[in-house]
């Protein structure tokens, strides 16, 4: 059998056990949340046999096996629950809420690859200026916390100056213009610590690819520099380039929870949250799902990019 379709099979292969185990987590974690649901429901309306009766009717008085069985079995068929408090049907629920996470995960991590592959090639091959002022933007994207740099977004930016909203949000299909107006702020809330991890990355692979004597070789040819570091330098140095681009877009995801409730954007992050503040067990469950099958799946992807960027690594894989 061919080895990169053995390494893609092998990749699948695992990833099957590993969202069993990561379900079982998921369920098990929200259980562990101090409080109770129903009473969080009845309110003042809690009576002992109102808890009971809410109780039966949700099968939260079954044994956490038979919940965990219904609920995966439920899963397997695209049934992820109701909501306790709406009573909405959580598929339709996710239907909406997902995009928006996607969207703003998606664009955060395209704006910071857009800038810190550039920014870390400068920073190898250009001079001392160009090497402290990314220096400088690294610390700076590493040091500060996303929900810091957010609210001094906001306030420069929607409270001072006024150039745009401080939050909301339109759905692309109905207004473009106004979407992106939305989204400006929290992509670039994410966008800059994910930038400074691909600068530093994208500059240690390409000072490590630099000094090799194909390159030198390249030089001696009289090869045009331009086409020496960006055809020949950066495309070896892409394996943890690519690697890193993907691990990151996997902290976007959990990072997108914190930036969906700063700026009241309708996602799977915001949704979450409201659900642990209303014990809501079924939307937890549904959206952490998601959130760490998305995780998963851009692992898996990773992977296999960089298998096919690289031989050698899927040929480790097998060894």
């Amino acid at each position: 059998m061919n080895p990169r379709l053995l390494f893609v099979l092998r990749r699948l292969g695992l990833t099957i056990p590993v969202l069993f185990v990561m379900s079982v987590v998921i369920f098990l974690i929200i259980r562990l949340v101090p409080g109770d649901p129903v009473r969080t429901m009845l309110g003042f309306r809690a009576t002992p046999e109102s808890i009971a009766q809410v109780r039966a009717q949700l099968h939260l008085d079954d044994p956490l096996w038979v919940q965990y069985r219904d609920w995966l079995a439920g899963v397997l068929h695209g049934d992820f629950g109701q909501d306790f408090v709406s009573k909405a049907p959580l598929s339709e629920l996710l239907a909406q809420r997902v995009p928006v996470t996607l969207e703003i995960t998606l664009l955060s991590m395209l704006l910071a690859v857009a800038v810190g592959v550039p920014l870390g090639v400068r920073a190898a091959v250009g001079g001392r200026w160009a090497r402290r002022l990314t220096e400088g933007f690294v610390v700076f994207g590493i040091s500060v916390p996303d929900f810091w740099l957010g609210i001094m977004l906001v306030l420069v930016c929607a409270g001072t100056m006024m150039w745009l909203p401080p939050s909301g949000y339109v759905p692309f299909t109905e207004d473009p213009g106004g979407n992106l107006t939305y989204m400006i702020l929290p992509v670039l809330t994410l966008a800059v610590a994910e930038a400074a991890y691909i600068i530093r990355t994208t500059r240690g692979a390409m000072l490590g690819v630099i000094g090799r004597p194909f390159i030198v070789y390249l030089r001696a040819k009289g090869t045009r520099e331009r086409s020496i570091v960006y055809r020949h330098a950066l495309r070896n140095a892409a394996t943890p380039i690519a690697t890193v681009i993907g691990i990151q877009f996997g902290v976007l995801l959990g990072g997108a929870i914190v930036v969906e409730t700063l700026f009241a954007l309708p996602g799977v992050g915001r949704l979450i949250v409201t659900a642990i503040n209303q014990r809501n067990y079924p939307v937890v469950q549904a959206g952490l799902l998601v959130v760490a099958t998305l995780f998963i799946l851009v692992s898996l992807i990773t992977d296999l990019v960089v298998g096919f960027i690289d031989p050698q690594v899927s040929d480790r894989g097998e060894s």
